[in-house]
């Protein structure tokens, strides 16, 4: 009888495997099959967008933007107007409230200071901070950058090792926390901006040593923000404790600003103006600006600039030689070297012809670090790169519409040069921008003749006749 028993058993449990393993092949040949269905069901011609007149990316044939919307806070020029009223290309500029770049960046730079809290108070107000205002901002800031303890458990308690994921998941709790998370009203929206550009850089660097302990069995260090320090020296406190130079702090503190704004019109600015137009309330839209901002073709591009250097050091033998630097340069456009992707990371940009006012500062700050680092080499190489790289991609494309270095060629280099880890790149980035998100999102829901944005796709299927379950 236990005999029987046992051999019974023993075919049931067969059966029982037999029939787990059929449904999960069932189950991974049904993905399989949908994922087939869809290589046709998402096939759209390319000459469809012509025909229709429908604007790739939101983008003109020129690659200039369609224009969206209407904002008075960050202006990106590339092209001038000719007398025919043809756009052609210029030194790019960039402007925030109506101040060139360059204008904010250069008193900075000659008076020795910090200036992020300056820059940040004009992009939310409209106007440059008197002493006093100025002062009592960077109070304002300094007393809202701790964490609450509940925020700090929770934060110990999130695991994944992407610090723009943590950073998300921080900002979506931070609605629980917030006694009137849902008002939309100009005076509860700057608080909540403010609250959310001070807590950034504490989030971020707790969030990064929390990974380092749990994932490389690091010490756990949690540094509390000090009250006579500016952002970015807090920030590198947090992150270094006192193993930074009074140098880095400034070139984080300009790398801020030069990344805080870039119009209304960059995928993930226009991300928090399309969110806020449905007023939802400001951690959800901030969270949703930031899962944009993670992609490898927005913030996410400094990572892929400098791994590609990296690569570079180590296949060109000699780095003054151009002959060399081209040759293997053209390799990468043509997908015969590095990641055959057809791309030299950091060399081209949507509206920018000319230059990119941002790399230009950024090239300045890099050479600065460079010469204290002991890194002139390595620098001297990257400005040969992004001249060679330029020309290359213009020989590669067979055209004259100028192409220049971004963003990206330089940020990369000097967050290296300052001791700074890959895996906070791109959450710096989210450091900076938080003050443009946030500003656009304050006008986005306080602008006269606001409406929700709803843009138009043009559906190219053919009508098709329901079939019955019992006849397909």
């Amino acid at each position: 009888m236990c005999e029987d028993l046992r051999f019974l058993s023993f075919k049931v449990s067969r059966v029982f495997v037999f029939v787990i393993k059929f449904s999960m092949m069932n189950k991974e040949y049904l993905i399989y099959k949908l994922s087939d269905e869809v290589k046709d069901s998402c096939k759209i011609d390319n000459e469809l967008f012509t025909k229709y007149g429908v604007k790739r990316g939101l983008r003109n044939e020129d690659g200039s933007g369609v224009l969206v919307g209407l904002t008075n806070i960050g202006n990106v020029v590339g092209y001038e107007t000719d007398e025919n009223g043809k756009p052609q290309p210029a030194e790019g500029k960039l402007f925030y409230r109506g101040y060139e770049l360059s204008e904010l960046t250069t008193p900075l730079l000659t008076e020795k200071r910090f200036g992020f809290e300056e820059v940040a108070f004009l992009i939310l107000s409209g106007k440059l901070p008197d002493k006093e205002e100025l002062e009592a901002f960077r109070e304002l800031l300094n007393e809202n950058m701790p964490l609450d303890h509940r925020t700090v458990v929770h934060l110990v308690d999130l695991e994944g090792n992407d610090i723009m994921n943590i950073l998300a998941r921080c900002v979506l709790e931070m609605y629980t926390f917030d006694s009137n998370p849902d008002d939309i009203s100009r005076d509860n929206l700057m608080r909540q901006s403010i609250e959310l550009i001070a807590k950034f850089p504490t989030i971020i660097a707790y969030a990064y040593n929390i990974y380092r302990h749990s994932e490389h069995g690091r010490s756990l260090h949690i540094r509390h923000p000090k009250e006579n320090l500016s952002l970015a020296e807090n920030f590198l406190h947090m992150m270094k404790h006192d193993e930074y130079t009074e140098l880095d702090a400034r070139m984080l503190d300009l790398l801020l600003i030069i990344q805080a704004e870039h119009g209304g019109g960059n995928n993930s600015t226009f991300t928090v103006r399309v969110t806020s137009s449905t007023r939802t309330d400001t951690y959800s839209s901030i969270a949703a600006g930031i899962g944009s901002l993670k992609g490898p073709l927005h913030g996410g591009a400094n990572i892929k600039v400098i791994n590609m250097f990296h690569h570079l050091k180590e296949q060109i033998k000699d780095w003054k030689n151009t002959d060399e630097i081209d040759t293997y340069l053209r390799r990468m456009l043509n997908k015969e070297a590095y990641d055959q992707s057809g791309l030299i990371y950091g060399i081209g940009h949507a509206v920018y012809t000319l230059s990119d006012p941002r790399a230009v500062e950024l090239k300045k700050l890099a050479g600065d670090l460079a010469k204290e680092k002991g890194r002139e080499e390595e620098y001297e190489f990257l400005c040969l790169l992004e001249q060679e790289g330029i020309k290359c991609l213009m020989e590669h494309r067979k055209t004259r519409k100028p192409a220049c270095a971004n963003l990206d060629f330089y940020s990369g280099f000097i967050y290296e040069m300052i001791g700074l880890p890959q895996e906070i790149y791109t959450p710096i980035f989210a450091m900076a921008r938080i003050v443009g998100w946030t500003a656009h999102r304050i006008e986005e829901l306080n602008f006269q003749g606001r409406r929700i944005i709803r843009p138009a796709y043009k559906n190219i299927s053919e009508t098709r006749e329901y079939t019955p379950i019992k006849q397909r």
